[in-house]
């Protein structure tokens, strides 16, 4: 029997690896969810975005907060940008792929909001258009990434970047990402309602 891995097997040693470095930034998936906690229970709100796999990591993440993670709570106010289609095309057709997020950040965000961009590479041009718009428009932009540098760490007012030798394995540190992001978010609900 051979003691090299197979791609599978590889695949659980990379993300093996990844995590073990990703784990020294749960203080910072701690800090959001205790200020995303803040701003949406003052009556904010969170719009995230991402496209392809970080689309779906991204209406993950507001699913967990309109919904639950765990517990029974209040609904809070978080939108997927890339889930209404006919606004998405709409500004694709009319204003260009790259314009996608940032018009809806211009619509829906206000002061104080946060926005969350998820993008395994960082470079995504319509990401890097909607962290300029909400950054002009007074919402906190947060990213997801891929290994920095890259374009929209130094875009956002702050990242968390994974180091990680495939997309596949950012994406699945993206999900633990929000997961930790979740926890903490209904970790200070609950102190905040003791």
């Amino acid at each position: 029997m051979s003691t090299e891995a197979s791609p599978v097997t590889g695949h659980c040693d990379e993300l093996l690896d990844a995590l073990g470095a990703f784990r020294a930034s749960a203080h910072i998936t701690a800090r959001w969810g205790e200020e995303l906690a803040a701003v949406l229970g003052g009556g904010g709100r969170l719009l995230a975005a991402g496209n392809g796999g970080s689309a779906a990591q991204a209406q993950h993440l507001t699913a967990e907060l309109v919904g639950r993670y765990r517990d029974d709570r209040p609904a809070f106010s978080a939108i997927a940008l890339h889930a209404d289609t006919s606004s998405t095309t709409a500004i694709a057709n009319d204003y260009g792929v790259d314009a996608v997020f940032a018009r809806q950040v211009c619509a829906h965000g206000r002061p104080g909001d946060v926005l969350m961009l998820l993008s395994t590479s960082g470079a995504s041009a319509n990401l890097l258009s909607a962290a300029d718009a909400g950054r002009a428009a007074g919402l906190r932009v947060w990213a997801l990434t891929g290994p920095a540098p890259n374009p929209l760490l130094a875009g956002s007012d702050e990242a968390l970047c994974v180091s990680a030798g495939s997309a596949a394995t950012v994406q699945e540190l993206h999900l633990v990402a929000v997961h930790m992001v979740c926890a903490a978010f209904d970790a200070a609900l609950e102190r905040k309602g003791s």
